[in-house]
């Protein structure tokens, strides 16, 4: 089996690599060289957002890498604080103007933040619907909705999202929202893979990961890919950038996908905020 990334066909006919390179808290000075490395060993689709500070930087590395746009798979995500169709408008043509391309691949409403703006995130999706009529985002998508929030959009919305990515790991297997999204054709992407490093030390990981002489890392990340979601670990360290990516030459087998999936705890596994209550706005 080849180190080869399978492609996933979206809900619109654009495809999305299902393997990629996340830049979140990766720091603008550090991001250039991170992203040069991922792209150096393979990777072609790296997810950024607005409030990561390092859409910039994510450019600058594609640029220096001498690939062309097309090559590379770019997301980007908006800002919490620009909800409102006007400043949803002005802070999409920043992120264009931060990445210097003309469009971006995949677009996404961060968090659905139901307790601002009203509660109205439909209007903010709407103005993400002009971005792909007008081609500048190929694809559009959520983050971090709950299946209330989509069935909202499904009632009030005219497009449905190509993506919804949402924390999804072993300790938190995030199952009634990735239940929705394969029955609406929506896929999952997911943040958070390894936990932030928390399931690496898993006794049931570790375990695994010597039966099939790998490590816990690609174990869990490559559990993820066999059950179909798009995943982007991400980390500066160039060792550990290749090591993430060599998942595509094993595989595991059903008893040890299924060990990895009993890990889940349910909503106690859940590391992040609660999208029903997260209400954060940079300052």
């Amino acid at each position: 089996m080849a180190n080869t990334i399978p492609d996933i066909t979206l809900n619109d006919g654009n495809t999305i690599p299902q393997f990629g390179f996340g830049v979140f808290q990766i720091e603008p000075k550090d991001t250039v060289a991170a992203v040069r490395t991922a792209l150096e060993v393979g990777y072609r689709h790296i997810d950024t957002a607005e409030m990561y500070g390092n859409e910039a930087e994510v450019g600058q590395a594609i640029r220096e890498a001498g690939l062309d746009r097309g090559e590379v798979f770019v997301t980007s995500k908006l800002n919490n604080g620009f909800h409102r169709p006007d400043d949803a408008r002005k802070a999409f043509d920043s992120t264009l103007a931060a990445l210097k391309t003309d469009y971006v691949d995949l677009f996404l409403i961060h968090w659905p933040l139901p307790t601002r703006y009203d509660g109205d995130f439909v209007s903010t999706w709407r103005t993400l619907e002009e971005f792909q009529r007008d081609g500048r985002a190929r694809s559009i998508g959520v983050s971090n909705f709950q299946v209330p929030h989509l069935e909202r959009l499904a009632a009030e919305a005219r497009v449905v999202p190509a993506v919804n990515q949402v924390e999804v790991h072993p300790y938190f297997g995030n199952e009634q929202v990735r239940q929705y999204g394969r029955t609406h054709n929506i896929i999952t992407e997911a943040w958070a893979p390894i936990a932030q490093g928390r399931v690496l030390d898993d006794p049931t990981v570790v375990d695994v990961a010597q039966e099939v002489g790998r490590t816990p890392a690609q174990v869990v990340l490559r559990w993820h890919v066999q059950r179909g979601d798009v995943v982007f670990p991400k980390s500066t360290t160039p060792a550990r950038i290749e090591e993430n990516f060599r998942i595509f030459d094993f595989e595991l087998d059903d008893v040890a996908m299924e060990r990895i999936t009993a890990l889940d705890k349910g909503a106690s596994g859940r590391q992040g905020p609660d999208p029903d209550t997260f209400d954060y706005i940079p300052a």
